[in-house]
């Protein structure tokens, strides 16, 4: 079974934060985007069951309810898992009660909102153009309508923002009585507003004790931290982006979007131009076991269950410890080997990247 990845690029507001594929929201170019949508998908798609969906962006929600009715007539194509996850992402300044209930009919049960922070002065920062009481409003209307797995993203680690302040939005979030929430530290990439207007990162001591509020507070409230920045109640972990934790092969569809395929990594182009006419794809790379391993070893351990070593071994035919000297992390209980599983110690998962440092020297 695949997971497929539908990238939506038009935006009526662009992020101060963002450098993924967008396009500000332009009629002219729906129509032959998504006409060139459905060509990519019946060229390239092979008829697996398909376990998961993720339609990202950009801001698919920026779509018209006629929009949506022609995205939603391309991806019928796809044949579902009965009990497929299927996420919709969503901005609150253009979700109303009728495209939520044309999302709930068409068989969408997942909803991820990009709520990012209800303080005025850190969404005017990262130029999003909600408010406290729409959020609240959007969050009730999605529950009337019948959604029940709702994810919300908070950013943190602003240069202006203080402990308090973080903590007065995780009890907003929290007041939001949702299942999921993604939480990411500020990452000023080249490409964004942010960058072009040299805002200064937030010093790593304040941006640490920030992010052990965050698990402080959320596991107090019944969260379970499954991946560095993500926490759930009740185990509704999302199926998709486990799908790239675990390595597993995925789709991906439209402006920019990424595939792994049979061992290759497929880029799309970033021209939308390019992508109209039909010209899809950018570059296309072939991972050999090494890559592979090495994949497997930066994505799994994301994952505070972390790497399953049995699968490990049936899947590339060689024990973990044969490929990686592992003997210093686990003598300096960087790592840690439970229930067959190695995984970062949690006492060191924020410095997860310098333990992958490691690894790859070592």
């Amino acid at each position: 079974m695949k997971s497929v990845y539908i990238h939506i690029p038009f935006c009526k507001n662009i992020c101060s934060y963002c450098d993924f594929s967008k396009i500000y929201y332009n009629e002219k170019y729906i129509n032959k985007y998504l006409n060139a949508l459905e060509k990519e998908i019946k060229k390239r798609y092979s008829n697996e069951i398909v376990n998961t969906i993720y339609i990202g962006g950009g801001t698919p929600s920026s779509l018209t309810l006629k929009e949506l009715e022609k995205l939603f007539s391309i991806i019928k194509i796809f044949k579902l898992n009965k009990e497929i996850e299927f996420t919709f992402e969503c901005n609150i300044e253009n979700t109303t009660k009728e495209k939520l209930s044309f999302l709930y009919k068409n068989g969408v049960n997942r909803l991820s909102f990009g709520v990012q922070s209800f303080n005025p002065k850190i969404l005017k920062i990262l130029n999003r153009k909600h408010n406290k009481e729409q959020i609240n409003k959007v969050i009730k209307l999605a529950k009337e309508v019948g959604f029940q797995n709702i994810n919300a993203d908070l950013i943190y680690g602003l240069k202006d923002q203080t402990i308090k302040d973080l903590q007065k939005d995780l009890d907003e979030f929290l007041n939001l009585d949702i299942n999921h929430i993604s939480t990411y530290s500020l990452i000023i990439e080249d490409h964004t507003i942010l960058k072009n207007n040299s805002y200064e990162n937030i010093d790593e001591d304040t941006e640490y004790n920030m992010y052990k509020l965050i698990n402080k507070t959320l596991s107090h409230n019944n969260f379970k931290q499954y991946e560095i920045s993500n926490y759930a109640k009740n185990n509704t972990y999302s199926s998709h982006n486990l799908t790239y934790w675990n390595n597993d092969e995925y789709y991906g569809f439209g402006l920019g979007a990424t595939s792994y395929l049979n061992n290759y990594r497929i880029q799309n182009t970033k021209n939308i131009n390019n992508y109209i006419n039909g010209n899809y794809q950018k570059s296309k790379n072939y991972e050999n076991k090494k890559i592979r391993m090495s994949n497997e070893l930066i994505l799994g351990l994301r994952k505070i269950e972390g790497i399953d070593l049995c699968l490990f071994k049936q899947k590339y035919k060689i024990s973990l410890d044969k490929v990686y000297n592992i003997n210093n992390l686990l003598e300096n209980k960087k790592i840690l080997i439970k229930d067959n599983h190695l995984k970062i110690n949690p006492d060191y998962l924020y410095i997860s990247n310098d333990i992958l440092v490691q690894f790859i020297l070592d």
